[in-house]
């Protein structure tokens, strides 16, 4: 019953055009094609990446970072409180107000305490500084490294110049071990980074970056197994174009660089959407979509790669709305750049007056109520670097 089924699942029928099937992927007389055993190779890379990533944050982010001038957050801790602690960790980090009022009840603390309680508490597993450097540094040195890998690929290929040419003979073209490796890379890359997802920064945009990886690696892994390489390769570099724009600009928003990041995201956006809103859709998806039509009959692999790219394009016009609102936010008062999908920490106006709080404590006695024990010329340090910072 289950072998039945999955000769149905994998008929040719459904996954080539008509008059063509698995059996043309045999190799012969020196040619190679794709198998789908070759996608095994991904799960050691992947690991590897994990591997390389540790050493590099440790031996190359770390030290880059206070080069550039990348400072961890002084932050105020949270008091010790099991009543609070276990309702923040069990419950909710964000209570309601009625909720409050029964734990200050429950605690022996005013609602005021208990709401600087959990902002701090919140505030207190925010990444830093440092940990969003290592991450961005991370990633552009990959997607720097895969652009020009892409771009050396593809450089001398026909389809690069004339799209149409990556129909020229399917399914039946070979593969090439340039185009092999790249594949590995980047679809081992991307496993690693679903490996790596629960220890990553966890933005906004959480749940539509796992929908991202997740049709990136069953677009790359379904367009290697029905011999879709040439247009595979076309769309990841096509991606790789501006990713390590962002990353980079980024960096230099943590070092606070305010001129550079400006300038580079400026870049960054106008890559962003002349690569994914305007190549990719009307050149690259029109070419896998439209012109198939012209050659073969639709069959469902066809609609199944093409549903996959919608789903990527529609991923774009949402980060794309993000970068236009980064965009009007920095432009007019020249600030620096912060990454809408970012998890921020508490509005500036919560921190001043918690500021101004601390400010106002006696200066020669110890700070209760679960702040932590500053005299106030740590006060006015902590105000100074803070203020620096923001």
């Amino acid at each position: 019953m289950l072998s039945r089924l999955w000769e149905l699942i994998w008929a040719d029928w459904i996954w080539f055009p008509e008059g063509h099937g698995w059996a043309d992927f045999t190799d012969h007389d020196g040619k190679v094609y794709p198998k789908p055993k070759d996608l095994w190779a991904t799960i050691p890379i992947a690991l590897a990446f994990l591997v390389i990533r540790q050493i590099f944050e440790r031996k190359v982010a770390i030290p880059l970072a206070y080069l550039l001038g990348v400072k961890e957050e002084l932050r105020v801790f949270a008091s010790p409180n099991p009543i609070l602690e276990s309702y923040f960790c069990r419950r909710s980090k964000h209570p309601t107000q009625i909720v409050m009022e029964t734990l200050s009840k429950q605690t022996g603390r005013s609602v005021r305490q208990v709401q600087r309680w959990f902002r701090r508490r919140r505030n207190q597993d925010r990444p830093s500084k440092v940990k969003k450097f290592r991450e961005a540094s991370w990633r552009f040195t990959f997607y720097l490294f895969a652009f020009f890998a892409g771009l050396a690929v593809l450089i001398d290929k026909p389809w690069f110049y004339e799209m149409k040419m990556m129909w020229e003979g399917f399914p039946k073209m070979s593969l090439l071990p340039s185009q092999y490796w790249y594949y590995m890379m980047e679809l081992g890359f991307y496993v690693s980074l679903l490996f790596s997802v629960a220890s990553d920064i966890k933005r906004k945009d959480f749940k539509e970056q796992i929908v991202h990886h997740v049709a990136t690696i069953t677009l790359i892994g379904f367009s290697w197994l029905v011999n879709y390489i040439r247009a595979g390769t076309l769309i990841m570099l096509v991606h790789d174009a501006s990713d390590y724009l962002m990353e980079s600009a980024k960096m230099f928003n943590y070092a606070g660089w305010k001129r550079t990041c400006n300038c580079i995201f400026t870049i960054f956006a106008a890559v962003f959407i002349i690569t994914r809103l305007v190549i990719l859709p009307f050149w690259i998806v029109h070419t896998t979509w439209v012109y198939p039509l012209t050659v073969y009959r639709p069959f469902f692999g066809f609609y199944f790669f093409n549903g996959l790219l919608f789903v990527l394009i529609l991923l774009h016009m949402f980060w794309a709305a993000l970068i236009l609102r980064m965009v009007v936010k920095f432009l007019p008062g020249n600030h620096i750049v912060e990454d809408e999908r970012s998890d921020k920490e508490e509005t500036e106006s919560e921190d001043e007056e918690e500021e101004r709080e601390l400010r106002e404590k006696p200066k020669n006695g110890h700070i209760q109520n679960g702040y932590i024990h500053l005299n106030n010329n740590h006060i006015w340090t902590l105000v100074s670097v803070r203020t620096v910072l923001k």
